[in-house]
């Protein structure tokens, strides 16, 4: 299992979450709405907050939840 991401922890409203695309902890990444495929280790247990466009994020940005969301 892997541990949880900054980005849960930031109330990012475009995490999706853990996915285990075979069913084992052997392929399993954080994935957002940015970045479908895994989220880059920088952004998701760096320190990097996703503030800014990178290459790949689909034009999606980091974004706080808000209450009640």
């Amino acid at each position: 299992m892997i541990p949880e991401p900054k980005c849960s922890k930031r109330n990012c409203v475009h995490y999706i979450g853990v996915l285990q695309p075979d069913g084992t902890e052997l392929t399993e990444r954080v994935v957002c709405k940015a970045f479908p495929k895994k989220i880059p280790t920088q952004i998701a247990y760096g320190n990097d907050k996703h503030l800014t466009t990178r290459p790949g994020d689909n034009g999606i940005q980091y974004e706080r939840k808000k209450d009640g969301e």
